[in-house]
């Protein structure tokens, strides 16, 4: 007989395992159908790949891969139809209470060779009851009477029939109690019963579904079995079909080559007699060769003459700049005149440059053109009656580039003629300049002086204003004379300095005449016209 707790730690390890195998199955299952569904799509997506790539786009024949979808489709529906079944009961027996304790969930991962004999003894429970009932009946009539007898024996201890009726009800109160603990034990042990119950029935419902699933399952197999027969008898056939037009194609390939050794022995001779006229005109060419070497020398000569000659004019360009930047404003049309000529000068020798560039590029033109020509056998006649042609054209350029150039020195020495004109010239304002740079030093000194002057005549007009405003009743005979001032720039045009004795009775004003006044007007057009006049 087992204790009622441990048949309680049974029933619930059992429920735990059959929600963990409810819980895992369907998932294995899943994954078990999806990767045989993917395999059976990637051997078909194979077989489509090798038939493209031998040049047969036609895909394998409709009636097998129809086979195939209804397969697949079959075996969705099982696995759909069972495992959603699974996981609706699970759903329920959850939705019921079946709470376990964190302690019991850990027994799901017990080995699963466990299950059934847990099963034999949590089934054999059903059978056993009656005899347990019996037993403990039995067992409660032998301890009734052992109690009885205990009973009266502590009863007759007691001597009054108070205590005894005491000692009667503690007795009484304490088997209530065990009743009652006894009646809850029931009622769990009931329910817990009920449960195993309904478990039993959904085991065995699971059980019929699994076996039917199986049954559906193996037919299934067998067909897949057949199918991929079929599958290896076409493969066989396409791969034999390929193996014959390989062959046919390696019959083509050796036709084909005997052909190409007989045009390649063919293009040998050819290449024979053209390497001997290569040579010839190998030979030709080095003399022209020559006769470009010996040009490009006599033109970088000149080239590099026309360079001096080039700085020679821009040293003396600069000179001119230098020069003309200190009379740009009384020479602004001479000088615009020489710059544009020294630009336009500039600009010739620019171009001159430009096309002494390009005639070395097209030398080294003709160089490529000479090498290949060696590589391109066939054109060898026409490149060289066009390279003569070229060759022509460049000897009239080369003509043509001459006269500019004794044009653009002629040019050169105008210019340079008029550059010393204009120097001679710049050296007679140089010296003009001098002059009026003495006669400005000499104005700037007198009107300074003439400044402090007339600063000290102000300062003695105010302070003789300033005595008569405070000694009106001065005597003017008293005050002391004061000498007036003299200065040896002063010219003979100032008026002189106003006498003391009449400073008393008439006071000057700030705009005094007798102040000394510098005409600074008729310097300065003194000035203007003594360069105007050495221009005349």
């Amino acid at each position: 007989m087992l204790h009622p707790q441990q048949q309680q730690q049974g029933q619930s390890h059992l429920q735990l395992q059959r929600t963990a195998w409810k819980a895992t199955a369907p998932k294995s299952l899943n994954h078990r159908h999806h990767r045989r569904i993917h395999l059976h799509r990637a051997r078909r997506g194979r077989g489509e790949e090798y038939h493209f790539q031998h040049g047969l786009v036609a895909k394998a024949p409709l009636s097998q891969c129809d086979m195939a979808e209804e397969l697949s489709r079959q075996l969705e529906d099982i696995l759909s139809t069972y495992c959603r079944e699974s996981i609706s009961d699970d759903a329920s027996d959850l939705a019921n209470g079946q709470s376990h304790s964190p302690e019991l969930n850990g027994l799901t991962n017990e080995r699963e060779d466990d299950k059934p004999e847990e099963s034999k003894v949590n089934g054999g429970d059903s059978g056993v009851g009656k005899q347990q009932k019996k037993t403990h009946e039995k067992k409660k009539v032998k301890g009734l009477g052992k109690e009885i007898t205990l009973l009266m024996q502590t009863l007759n201890t007691l001597s009054t029939p108070e205590e005894k009726l005491a000692g009667l009800c503690k007795k009484y109160a304490e088997l209530l109690e065990e009743h009652r603990n006894t009646q809850k034990q029931m009622r769990a042990l009931q329910k817990k019963q009920n449960q195993l119950v309904q478990e039993k029935d959904n085991l065995r419902n699971e059980h019929s579904k699994a076996i039917l699933a199986r049954s559906k399952l193996e037919s299934l197999c067998r067909e897949l079995q057949r199918h991929n027969r079929t599958l290896k008898d076409e493969g066989m056939q396409r791969t034999r079909l390929e193996e014959e037009k390989r062959k046919e194609v390696t019959s083509h390939f050796q036709v084909t080559l005997n052909d190409i050794q007989a045009q390649m022995q063919q293009h040998d001779e050819r290449n024979a007699s053209l390497r001997q006229e290569n040579a010839e005109l190998a030979e030709k060419l080095k003399k022209l060769y020559e006769q470009y070497k010996l040009r490009e020398e006599h033109i970088e000569k000149v080239v590099k003459h026309k360079d001096l000659q080039q700085q020679l004019v821009d040293a003396k360009l600069h000179q001119a700049q230098e020069l003309l930047k200190e009379s740009e404003d009384r020479h602004d049309r001479e000088k615009d005149f020489l710059l544009k000529e020294a630009v336009e000068s500039q600009r010739m020798c620019e171009l001159m440059k430009q096309q002494e560039v390009h005639l070395k590029q097209q030398l080294s033109l003709y160089t490529e053109k000479f090498e290949e020509f060696q590589t391109t056998l066939s054109k060898s006649n026409e490149v060289f009656t066009t390279f003569k042609q070229e060759m022509e054209k460049m000897t009239k350029k080369i003509k043509k580039l001459e006269k500019e150039t004794a044009m653009y020195r002629s040019r050169w020495e105008s210019s340079n003629k008029a550059l010393l004109e204009m120097a001679e010239e710049k050296a007679v304002r140089d010296r003009e300049f001098e002059a009026l740079q003495g006669k400005v030093q000499r104005l700037e000194k007198l009107r300074r002086a003439l400044k402090v002057e007339r600063n000290e005549l102000n300062k003695k007009v105010q302070s003789l204003s300033g005595g008569t405003e405070g000694a009106p009743t001065s005597n003017p005979g008293t005050d002391s004379p004061s000498p007036p001032p003299t200065d040896s720039l002063l010219e003979p045009g100032t008026c002189p300095a106003p006498d003391t004795t009449t400073a008393s009775t008439s006071s000057c004003s700030h705009s005094c005449p007798c102040e000394p006044q510098l005409d600074t007007d008729t310097l300065l057009e003194e000035a203007n016209t003594q360069p105007v006049q050495a221009q005349e």
